[in-house]
């Protein structure tokens, strides 16, 4: 029983210690600022794609842009 209470503390303390996903909000400029950097690196991967490009250009700028908009789209908007 001794052991079980010591985990139970020991598992709580690195739960307190992670931040939590509640917690986190995007500020409107900062969603902003995401929106603009998706829309640029959209903008440069639909560049290299055309013009066909390197290959490893249009990855990242492919990622860039998934990742910002996966961003916005999971991450709650803090207004107020």
């Amino acid at each position: 029983m001794r052991c079980r209470a010591k985990d139970l503390r020991r598992r709580n303390a690195v739960e307190e210690s992670f931040l939590s996903f509640a917690d986190v909000s995007l500020s409107p400029a900062a969603a902003t600022a995401i929106f603009v950097l998706a829309v640029l690196a959209g903008y440069r991967y639909r560049r290299v794609w055309k013009t066909e490009g390197p290959r490893w250009q249009a990855w990242l700028f492919g990622a860039v842009a998934g990742i910002c908009l996966l961003a916005l789209g999971f991450f709650p908007l803090d207004i107020g």
